[in-house]
């Protein structure tokens, strides 16, 4: 098994940006939801309700401040287009603790997995992907522990997926049938939700190894 793919979200719920290599530590891939978007009650906003979001793309400037459609994430123009788009109110706002993921710090997916499912994977918002995995091997990982290049991670659990997952990453179009065959012919769940227990770098094509319980 090894690193296909790595991505970072460094606005939650914009589109990310794919990488060559990164530093996971214990709150997860370095420069991930570092930035959330909020209404004007200080509500965190998600793709969830507001799938508008999706439609920006939000990258790691060079030095470590996210950067929305190429201009700095606090730069007015972005927040006058947020408004337009996502509704007034909202706002951008920079968030280092650890509540600003939904469950745990990092996403893991496979292939044999995104296979079988057999949708864009960018719907399930992975921070990596997992090349070399047999079918559905993933959903006998929770409780187990994955070297993957320098880094240890342990599986917790498989994700509980919502209605992010029908929304076109390019588009924003809903799909509802993607969300109803995840809960008929997977239980709900795809992907694997998983903590840091070692931290390390990480690189495409770094061997994954699936340690003994």
């Amino acid at each position: 098994m090894h690193v296909a793919e790595l991505w970072r979200y460094p606005v939650k719920s914009m589109a990310g940006e794919t990488l060559r290599e990164g530093e996971i530590r214990v709150g997860g891939l370095t420069g991930d939801r570092i930035v959330h978007a909020e209404n004007g009650r200080g509500r965190v906003l998600t793709a969830r309700t507001h799938p508008q979001l999706l439609g920006f793309r939000a990258t790691l400037g060079a030095d470590g401040d996210p950067v929305v459609d190429g201009r700095p994430w606090s730069d007015p123009e972005i927040a006058a287009r947020l408004k337009a788009t996502v509704g007034q109110g909202v706002r951008l706002v920079s968030d280092g603790g650890a509540g600003r993921f939904d469950v745990l710090p990092l996403l893991i997916a496979t292939d044999g997995a995104i296979a079988a499912l057999g949708v864009d994977h960018r719907r399930l918002r992975p921070n990596i992907v997992i090349g070399g995995v047999d079918g559905l091997a993933e959903r006998g990982w929770p409780g187990r522990r994955l070297r993957i290049g320098r880094a240890i991670i342990e599986v917790a659990k498989l994700r509980g997926r919502c209605v992010m997952t029908t929304y076109d990453p390019d588009t924003q179009e809903q799909d509802m049938a993607v969300l109803e065959r995840i809960v008929q012919e997977f239980g709900g769940r795809m992907a694997l939700d998983c903590s840091v227990v070692e931290p390390g770098r990480v690189a495409l094509g770094d061997r994954v190894e699936l340690l003994e319980p």
